[in-house]
This record gives C-alpha cells, structure tokens and sequence, in this order.
C-alpha cells in the first residue's frame, strides 16, 4: 500500500505489523476527511438517529481488525484503503436499516473498488444552501433546493460523482481517479465539464450568490 505525503511510511510499517497505537493515529490523522465523506453519504433518513462519529467508530474497529492487510495493496494509497473500509462500514449501516429497498431507490454508487452509498441530489442540494438558514429565505430556499437537485439529477451520474469527490469531497484529481478507475486525464476533464455544469446551474438561481 502506498503512502501519501501525510501517511508518514514509519506508522504504515508499524499498523501492518499490528501496532494499535499507530493505527489509532493514522486514523485519527484522516478522521475529518473521513468524516466529510460520512455526512455527504450518510442516507438523510437516518440523520438524527445514525452520527457520523459512531459510523467512524464502527470503520475504525474494522480498520483495526483489518490493519494487517495495509501490505498487501501495494498499489492503493492509504488514504483510499481508509476510506474504502469506511465506506464499506455505511453501506452495511444502509442496508440493516434498508435492505433491498437500496437498491430500488438508486442510493448504491458502484466505483473502481466496490459499491458505496452515493451522495444524494438532496445532500448535495443542503451542502449548496447551507447559507440560506433564515426564516425569511425559507420559501426561496426550498424552491432552490428543488431547482438543484433536478439539475443534478440531470447530470451524467459519473460527472456528479467526480463532482461529489472533487469539490464536495476535496479528493485530488488523482485520488478521484483512482476511485473511478479512470484516467487522470479523463477524471479531471469530467470535472471541469461537472463543475462548469454546477456554475451555470447555480448562476441562474435568483439570490444565489457562487463565491
């Protein structure tokens, strides 16, 4: 397993060799980045009563369980192998609560490595609008809210998820590529045609103002 210019190589050797504190630290080093990917993919039926930090628990104990396979994926970048496990960890969350009606509703994203919960236009929609808290602004919100995620939903599904990685996610163009199982080339130019597409979406809403 790679390293990242985070992931220092020392604690990397010491977590394969089962070294729990090194584990705890390399998780708690990632936890925020983490956490970012929770709350985006976290299904929004289960705010209140599923907190991202007990998803992060529950991932930390499989990482933990795991740490001796951070060897043998020599090809995956630390950081990915983290989020895949924590992903993974949702998924299972999504599904005792869910079931099959996951996949009916479409809130499975397969990627390069595995299928994780996707982040929902409605998600994406209240990252967006997260600004707009005032009760005077609450119709305009909620019309705005509709507007962006039909736009979103209108979008090529892997152009929102390089979207989702990139500007939601703060992943890098390569990290996002490696997710995807593409090119970076590729990766980065989906972003550009996501991102412009996102722009002019919001652009076009009264009061929204892209900073």
């Amino acid at each position: 397993m790679t390293s990242d210019s985070s992931a220092p190589d020392d604690l990397l050797r010491r977590a394969a060799s089962g070294d729990g504190e090194a584990v705890a630290e390399l998780f708690s080093h990632y936890r925020d980045r983490l956490k970012r990917m929770v709350l985006l993919r976290l299904d929004r039926r289960l705010q209140g009563k599923i907190d991202a930090s007990d998803v992060l628990q529950e991932a930390y104990l499989d990482v933990a369980r795991r740490a001796r396979e951070i060897g043998s994926q020599p090809t995956m970048p630390f950081f990915l192998w983290l989020r895949l496990l924590t992903g993974q960890r949702l998924l299972a969350i999504h599904r005792s609560h869910f079931g099959t009606r996951m996949r009916d509703v479409g809130q499975e994203v397969a990627l390069h490595h595995g299928a994780m919960p996707q982040a929902t236009s409605a998600s994406l929609a209240a990252q967006l609008l997260g600004r707009f808290t005032s009760p005077s602004l609450a119709a305009m919100r909620a019309e705005m809210k509709l507007r962006l995620q039909e736009a979103l939903n209108s979008m090529d599904p892997i152009d929102r998820e390089v979207l989702v990685l990139r500007h939601f996610e703060e992943l890098s163009n390569a990290e996002t590529a490696e997710i995807l199982g593409l090119q970076k080339t590729a990766a980065s130019n989906r972003y550009v045609r996501a991102l412009k597409r996102l722009r002019s979406i919001l652009q076009s809403m009264p009061g929204f103002v892209d900073d």
